[in-house]
């Protein structure tokens, strides 16, 4: 049986569906997070934690750019590695997300040789980075939707903690000030290429599950995360 493909507003509508209910700012971490809920502890947990994520969103990236043969895609799409890892005249959100670490109270060494990072967090991260690597490129773009939530969390999370984390330093946000701008401008092209190239109900449907097993990805992380805090 032939299935005909889903008009662009069809298939929006199903790709903005899965962010509504199962992006990870419904999680029950992120919650309390942002009702000011959480120890510094638990604070310098996630990011000690989330900075195994920020490190390897460049290799996710790098990944899809070496499996895409169109040169105008590529063009957009390293945007988001310099963003990440910086350049001569930027730092990069890493360096950044290092900051935010550091305004917790947390060692620069201490996030960089991981030795904070759970073991459900590094294989939900490296999971997401080898399905970037074996995913047709478009589907590995689809992946990346969770940014077209992500603005709203950022500005919500931003005012969580200048609200409620008075002890972290104001520098240690830069982070989320700027990803409220990169987000934006990220989504908007991956959203405009897996509408464009995701164009058959089949590579529709596997976008959509793509962007399910992303949020599973963010999900899982905060899972290990809420487990650690708990038990601690």
């Amino acid at each position: 049986m032939t299935h005909e493909p889903w008009t662009k507003e069809e298939f929006f509508c199903r790709l903005k569906e899965i962010g509504t209910h199962s992006y990870h700012h419904v999680h029950p971490f992120h919650i309390r997070m942002n009702a000011g809920q959480l120890s510094q502890d638990s604070i310098q947990l996630w990011v000690a934690n989330r900075y195994y994520y920020q490190r390897n969103i460049p290799l996710k990236d790098a990944a899809i750019l070496a499996n895409c043969p169109l040169r105008e895609v590529r063009r957009k799409w390293i945007k988001r590695i310099i963003d990440h890892d910086g350049n001569e005249e930027s730092e990069g959100g890493i360096e950044k997300w290092l900051r935010l670490g550091l305004a917790c109270g947390l060692a620069r060494e201490a996030i960089l040789d991981e030795r904070c990072v759970l073991p459900g967090v590094r294989f939900a991260v490296d999971a997401y980075v080898n399905f970037a690597r074996r995913e047709p490129w478009p589907i590995a773009i689809a992946s990346s939707l969770t940014e077209l939530f992500a603005p709203d969390l950022m500005a919500k999370r931003l005012e969580a903690f200048e609200r409620h984390y008075a002890w972290l330093a104001p520098q240690g946000l830069d982070y989320f000030r700027a990803r409220l701008t990169q987000a934006r401008e990220d989504s908007e092209f991956a959203l405009a290429a897996t509408l464009q190239y995701c164009a058959d109900r089949k590579s529709q449907a596997a976008a959509v599950q793509a962007l399910r097993f992303k949020c599973d990805v963010l999900w899982s992380i905060l899972d290990a995360v809420a487990i650690k805090m708990n038990s601690s």
